[in-house]
């Protein structure tokens, strides 16, 4: 008997993923840019050293540091990088990227990314990433959506789950990372997987899905 995962694909490869503006109903995202990001992003992030604990870089010691920094990931050919902008402030509170892209097998990472305190647990930080990927699949044609994370990273790992990605295993000692260890864990959403995802994205995005105080209704994973 055939193997069905073994039928030729009547597949091409997609484009590379490039610095667009997409936007949502509470924020939006667009190309990284450190000149204008970099004062919004430095005053997000000031004397919140933690957000930075299961990232490649940073702390940094000042502003300019971190701009120069921006400036590198702005111009760097590995990743696309995109300022979260939420919409109730219009001022930057962080970043993610497109990575490890590889459009010849539909294949592409979401991450290196960066939650202001400010930020995190919001709205506008689930839509941001329901953006990037509905961009991903719908825009471009992708065949596969990776989230990878330190496995000792929990709330990154729960955030996945959160977000629709399954779980697939862990790569041990898959990394070096700031002088120590990295086993990570990796996750992944597949084309045939988003239609539901993205039905579920909507469901909870929806202003009938929150209370009067932003309150959420339902969570995302009882839509899914």
């Amino acid at each position: 008997m055939s193997d069905p995962s073994q039928a030729p694909l009547d597949w091409k490869p997609v484009p590379l993923p490039r610095s667009v503006t997409l936007g949502g109903r509470t924020v939006t995202l667009e190309p990284l840019d450190a000149e204008r990001h970099a004062g919004d992003l430095w005053q997000a992030v000031q004397g919140h050293d933690e957000v930075w604990t299961w990232l490649a870089d940073g702390p940094y010691p000042s502003e300019d540091a971190l701009r120069l920094a921006l400036a590198q990931k702005q111009d760097g050919a590995s990743a696309v990088f995109f300022a979260i902008v939420p919409a109730a402030t219009g001022r930057a509170a962080g970043y993610a990227s497109f990575m490890r892209m590889d459009p010849a097998n539909g294949v592409v990472e979401v991450g290196n990314i960066l939650l202001a305190p400010g930020l995190q647990r919001t709205t506008a930080a689930t839509e941001a990433l329901y953006l990037m990927a509905a961009h991903i699949f719908d825009s471009l044609g992708y065949r596969r959506y990776e989230w990878k994370c330190n496995a000792e990273n929990h709330p990154s790992r729960r955030a996945a789950l959160r977000l629709g990605f399954t779980f697939e295993g862990i790569f041990r000692q898959h990394m070096v990372v700031k002088g120590k260890n990295r086993d990570t864990a990796w996750f992944s959403i597949l084309d045939h997987e988003w239609p539901a995802r993205r039905q579920a994205f909507a469901a909870w995005l929806a202003p009938e899905n929150f209370d009067e105080s932003g309150r959420q209704k339902k969570p995302l994973q009882s839509l899914g």
